[in-house]
C-alpha cells in the first residue's frame, strides 16, 4: 500500500504497520531498558507524517525531543548499514504540551461530574459500599440542581449528605457516616497528590487534540506524566477518562483510510492493577467499540501478561521487545507472551525474546485482510526527530506558541454545589448585632475621644452617684425640653432614658395622648 508506514525491518522483510488497519490497537511490550520509548516515538512519528495526530504519556521526560529534528550518530549509521537504510530526513513534529499540573504544558481538567461515580471511585480506592454511597452523593447533587465542578464542590456536597444524611434516608436509601468519611479522606489523599488541579474548568476539548499543522502533519500530543506517574491511581483514571470521553463524543465513522487518532497508554499494568470486575468491563467496551471511532489505542508495558485475555484479544499490530527470564516465574511468563503470537517455524520464539538485543524486538502486524502476519524478529527504525528531552527554554517557548495557549492557563470558578450550599448556611445565620455608635463631644473632639466628667456639686462624695429619682427627673426634663423648644440652657448629650422618652413622646402624635403623658409625667415629677 502506497500510505504503509516502515517500521521495523530484518536482512530480508519489511515490516509495514497499514494505516488503514492502525485503529485494530497494538501493545509495545518489553522489559525496562530494551527499546519501547524508542518504538513508541517511531511509530508516532510515522502516523504524524500521514496526517494522523497522536496522544501520548511522556512518563520519563524523553518524548519531548520529538518536537526537535534528530542527528546523525555512530549507533544509529551503524543501525542503518545494518539494514541497508539510507539517512532519513532528519525533522521533528508539530507537539503539544499538556501538564495535569500545568507546569510542563497546558492545564488540562476535567469537572467531577463529567468524571462520574465510577471512576472517582476507582481513583479514590472506594469500596463497593463506599462507591454506592458516592453514587447516591451524585444522585442527590443531580436531583437538587447542584453543579460538582471542583474537589471543593465534591467536600461540601459530602458534608450536606453527611450531616443531613436522615433527611436524605428515606428517599436515597442508608447513608453511612463511615462512608462518607472514606470519601472526604480519600478525596483529601488526591488533594494532596496534586489531583486538585484536575478537577474544574475549562475542561479539555478533545478536538484539540486532533489537530494538524500546515503542512498536514497531525500534531503529536505530549502529556507530562513524570510527576503524574507519582499518583497511579490519578493517573491511570485521568487516561482512562480521556478514552470514555473520546468513545461518547466522537461519531461512528466505520473503517478509514488512516485513523482520527492514535493513542499511546504508557505504564498500562497501573490501569489494571486492582481493576474492579465493572472497571474491567468497561474498559473493554471501550477498546472494542472505539475502533467505529477512528481511534487506534496502544498499550505500553512490560509484559503483554500485564494486559487482561480480553483487551489483550483485541490488540492486533504487536511489538515485543527483549523479556528476561532469571527466575521460573519469568520463564512462564516469557512462554506466555511468545504464544501470543502467530508462529514462524523459522523461530523458537520463546528463546528468541530473551536474546533480542536493545532496539530488536518481535513484530506482528495485521496485513490487508486483517491478520497477524507470523511473527518476525527485527530492527525498529531510528526515528527523524530527536531521541532525547529538549532543554526547557525549548520547551517553554513551543507551550507560548501552541495552538492552545492561553485557552487552558486560567481557572473558571462559576457558581456550583460550593457557592449554593455555603450562601444556605451563611442565610440561615442570624445577623450581626449593630456596632453601638460612640457619642461625639460637645466640644468637637474625635468621636473616639472620651468627653470628661463635669465635676461633682460641692460637699458631695468624689465618688457619689446620683440617686435614681434625680436620674429619671433630667431625663424627662431633658426629653420636655427637647419636645417643646427647651431653654436657653445649653444642650447637653442625652442619656439612654432620654433618647427613650423622646422616642415615645415622637410616636404619640395626638392632643389628648401628649397630656396624658404630661400628666402621668408630672405626678412623678412631684413625687
Amino acid at each position: 500500500m502506497s500510505n504503509s508506514l516502515l517500521i521495523a525491518k530484518n536482512s530480508l522483510t519489511e515490516l509495514l504497520l497499514l494505516p488503514a488497519l492502525a485503529n485494530r490497537h497494538g501493545c509495545i511490550t518489553g522489559a525496562t531498558g530494551t527499546g519501547k520509548t524508542v518504538t513508541l516515538q517511531a511509530m508516532a512519528q510515522a502516523l504524524s507524517g500521514i496526517g494522523v495526530p497522536v496522544f501520548m504519556a511522556d512518563v520519563k521526560g524523553d518524548l519531548s525531543g520529538m518536537a526537535k529534528a534528530g542527528m546523525m550518530s555512530a549507533r544509529i549509521q551503524a543501525r542503518l548499514t545494518s539494514l541497508g537504510l539510507p539517512e532519513p530526513t532528519w525533522a521533528g513534529c508539530p507537539v503539544t504540551f499538556w501538564d495535569v499540573y500545568g507546569e510542563k504544558g497546558h492545564p488540562v481538567r476535567a469537572t467531577v461530574s463529567d468524571l462520574g461515580p465510577l471512576l472517582l471511585a476507582r481513583m479514590l480506592n472506594l469500596n463497593d459500599t463506599q462507591q454506592g454511597v458516592l453514587q447516591l452523593v451524585f444522585k442527590i447533587a443531580d436531583d437538587h440542581g447542584l453543579l460538582l465542578l471542583d474537589s471543593k464542590d465534591l467536600r461540601a456536597m459530602l458534608q450536606q449528605v453527611g450531616e443531613n444524611a436522615a433527611d436524605f434516608q428515606t428517599e436515597y436509601g442508608n447513608i453511612s457516616a463511615a462512608s462518607i468519611g472514606a470519601i472526604q479522606r480519600g478525596l483529601i489523599g488526591i488533594e494532596e497528590q496534586g489531583g486538585d488541579h484536575f478537577f474544574g474548568e475549562p475542561m479539555l476539548n478533545i478536538d484539540d487534540l486532533m489537530q494538524t499543522d500546515a503542512a498536514g502533519h497531525g500534531v503529536i500530543n505530549i502529556l507530562a506524566a513524570d510527576k503524574l506517574l507519582n499518583a497511579p491511581r490519578l493517573y491511570s483514571t485521568f487516561l482512562l477518562w480521556l478514552l470514555s470521553e473520546l468513545f461518547e463524543r466522537l461519531p461512528e465513522v466505520g473503517d478509514l483510510d488512516k485513523p482520527k487518532l492514535a493513542f499511546f497508554f504508557d505504564e498500562a499494568h497501573l490501569l489494571f492493577d486492582e481493576a474492579p470486575k465493572p472497571l474491567l468491563q468497561k474498559i473493554e467496551q471501550v477498546v472494542r467499540l472505539i475502533r467505529s471511532k477512528g481511534v487506534g489505542v496502544y498499550f505500553v508495558t512490560q509484559n503483554p501478561l500485564d494486559i487482561p485475555d480480553t483487551v489483550l484479544g483485541q490488540l492486533g499490530n504487536r511489538v515485543q521487545h527483549a523479556l528476561r527470564a532469571y527466575t521460573p516465574r519469568d520463564q512462564k511468563a516469557v512462554q506466555a507472551a511468545a504464544e501470543t503470537f502467530r508462529t514462524n517455524p523459522a523461530l523458537d520464539t520463546a528463546t528468541v525474546i530473551s536474546e533480542l538485543e536493545v532496539g530488536e524486538a518481535l513484530v506482528s502486524f495485521l496485513d490487508e485482510k486483517g491478520r497477524p502476519t507470523i511473527v518476525e524478529r527485527a530492527f525498529i527504525l531510528p526515528p527523524a526527530s530527536q531521541i532525547g528531552p529538549i532543554t526547557d527554554s525549548e520547551r517553554t517557548a513551543l507551550i507560548a506558541g501552541s495552538i492552545v495557549a492561553g485557552v487552558y492557563e486560567k481557572t473558571v470558578d462559576r457558581e456550583s454545589a460550593y457557592e449554593k450550599l455555603k450562601g444556605r448556611v451563611e442565610s440561615r445565620q442570624p445577623a450581626a448585632p449593630a456596632p453601638v455608635p460612640v457619642p461625639s463631644s460637645d466640644w468637637g473632639a474625635h468621636p473616639a475621644t472620651p468627653r470628661s466628667a463635669p465635676p461633682p456639686p460641692a460637699g458631695a462624695a468624689p465618688d457619689a452617684s446620683p440617686s435614681f429619682a434625680d436620674q429619671f427627673k433630667d431625663a424627662v426634663g431633658g426629653a420636655m425640653g427637647g419636645l417643646f423648644g427647651g431653654s436657653g440652657i445649653a444642650r447637653r448629650k442625652d442619656t439612654v432614658v432620654e433618647a427613650m422618652m423622646k422616642s415615645a413622646a415622637r410616636s404619640i402624635g395626638s392632643t389628648v395622648g401628649r397630656e396624658i403623658i404630661r400628666g402621668v409625667l408630672g405626678s412623678i415629677l412631684k413625687k
